[in-house]
């Protein structure tokens, strides 16, 4: 086990190492590191919403998707009555892991199937309600919130609730009825739209994301933010990383590629797997979770694993994904 690959496929990471401007970008960033970052980092915001094509005054910059949400919870936390939030359930389990630390209620709202209920939040928003968090595509499960759905459920939501639409993954999406949170913002004053160099930039390390939304809420988010918060290497990569966008397409387009085929494959020795506008894939074995989550261990592939419902597995590069499927078509996992 010791000379044995480990391809690592549970924290959604991406497989690729950062593109060559970006590397250069960190290695004259840490030439610096003797000083302070910029208080609250204004050029990495103003190349954000350069790329998203909106004002300044609508993006918050934050310590990566956690981060921000931590700081949309601490306004949800403040003043004399404390709010409470939903979320769907199962999605992100940062969600409630975060608002417990932060002594937030936090309600869940059952799936169905593998997609958010939309209908039944709506239902569940009482007067305490505070904050909504939506994850598209959700995490676990990878299937996203269609645009027409968030159109209707943004209408009947109040607009003193703030609605988070989580959308981490959203560049690997390829579905065109998938939600897009940017161009859904006008005519939304309650929606924010979180999104993160972690995953599609591959920058997971280095921890930076971002919020979007309109300049109150986002005004709100920066006056919670804490000075210093994003180290020069972090800002420089990001900055980087975005005027690299090609090169980081390409990239998407090979893992979804890779999701596609992997999707198939699962699909042909039966295992039921939603389709996934994430860089992941959900198998919903059940009973059968430990078993797979255990031959897949024995092969040196590091799968999340949620007890008795199923398998996360982040598609990575063909060689680690072959091992996934070496183990769904050996079906050693209905003995485990």
């Amino acid at each position: 086990m010791s000379e044995q690959q480990i391809h690592r496929a549970d924290a959604n990471e991406s497989p690729y190492p950062p593109v060559p401007a970006v590397r250069e970008a960190i290695v004259d960033a840490a030439a610096r590191i003797n000083r302070y970052p910029e208080v609250y980092p204004t050029a990495l915001a103003e190349a954000i919403a350069a790329h998203h094509r909106v004002p300044v005054d609508q993006v918050a910059v934050g310590a990566g998707g956690a981060g921000l949400i931590q700081q949309m919870l601490h306004l949800v936390a403040r003043g004399r009555r404390r709010g409470e939030v939903l979320a769907a359930w199962r999605s992100f389990e940062g969600y409630p892991l975060i608002a417990e630390g932060m002594g937030v209620p936090l309600r869940r709202v059952p799936l169905r199937g593998y997609a958010h209920d939309l209908a039944a939040m709506a239902k569940a928003v009482r007067r305490r309600t505070k904050l909504v968090f939506l994850c598209s595509p959700n995490n676990p499960t990878g299937v996203p919130i269609r645009q027409d759905d968030l159109e209707r459920f943004l209408a009947r939501v109040p607009r003193r609730v703030f609605v988070v639409l989580d959308e981490v993954y959203r560049d690997f999406a390829t579905d065109p009825a998938t939600a897009d949170g940017p161009a859904t913002l006008p005519g939304h004053p309650n929606l924010i739209v979180l999104r993160s160099f972690s995953k599609s930039y591959g920058l997971a390390g280095l921890r930076v994301g971002y919020a979007l939304g309109h300049p109150g809420p986002i005004a709100a988010l920066r006056g919670v933010t804490m000075p210093f918060l994003v180290p020069e290497t972090a800002r420089a990569a990001a900055i980087a990383a975005l005027a690299a966008e090609p090169e980081y397409v390409a990239r998407r387009r090979a893992v979804t590629a890779e999701r596609d085929r992997v999707t198939a494959a699962l699909r042909a020795v039966g295992v039921d797997v939603p389709a996934s506008e994430g860089n992941f894939v959900w198998l919903p074995l059940g009973a059968r979770t430990a078993g797979f989550a255990a031959a897949c261990r024995a092969r040196g592939l590091q799968v999340h694993s949620f007890d008795g419902e199923g398998v996360r597995v982040t598609v990575g590069l063909p060689d680690s994904n072959d091992v996934l499927l070496e183990v769904a078509r050996s079906g050693e996992f209905v003995r485990g």
